[in-house]
């Protein structure tokens, strides 16, 4: 990318954290149906809906998510795998296993619960994220975007 097209890029951006207000056509979301092979296809559940979104949104989400990470790292619980970067849920995984071999080693009962949040996030309390949010100091502007 050549070196002015970044520079207006950059001050776009950091535009839309001051002003609080991200472009409403940055928000606006192609879906494309993507066939699940071995599935019947007159069932919808059969499809996965892929969102495209335009190259501009995307460069802004992530410098967001970026500062927005910034902020809130070393506020986070130190068990917290998903979401994180160079963490993921299988690093979760293993460290659940290594308890439960801890445990039949030395002779102790052994319980989990394990919970299908699948669609967990197509079902987000708003007003309690927003909270949540605020509670751990994301800064305002972060959060009006």
């Amino acid at each position: 990318m050549p070196i002015k097209s970044f520079t207006r890029l950059t001050q776009f951006i950091n535009e839309i954290l001051r002003l609080n207000y991200f472009p409403n056509e940055w928000k606006i979301v192609t879906i494309v149906p993507i066939f699940k092979p071995g599935k019947s296809p007159q069932d919808p559940g059969s499809y996965r809906p892929i969102s495209l979104l335009s190259a501009l949104s995307k460069i802004a989400e992530a410098v967001i998510l970026n500062r927005i990470e910034d902020a809130i790292e070393d506020q986070l619980i130190p068990y917290q795998f998903g979401f994180r970067k160079s963490m993921s849920t299988e690093q979760q995984l293993l460290r659940i296993t290594e308890f439960v071999r801890e445990g039949m080693d030395e002779s102790w009962d052994t319980g989990a619960v394990f919970l299908d949040i699948a669609k967990t996030f197509d079902r987000v309390w708003t007003d309690g994220l927003l909270y949540k949010l605020i509670v751990i100091r994301i800064p305002g502007s972060i959060i009006r975007s």
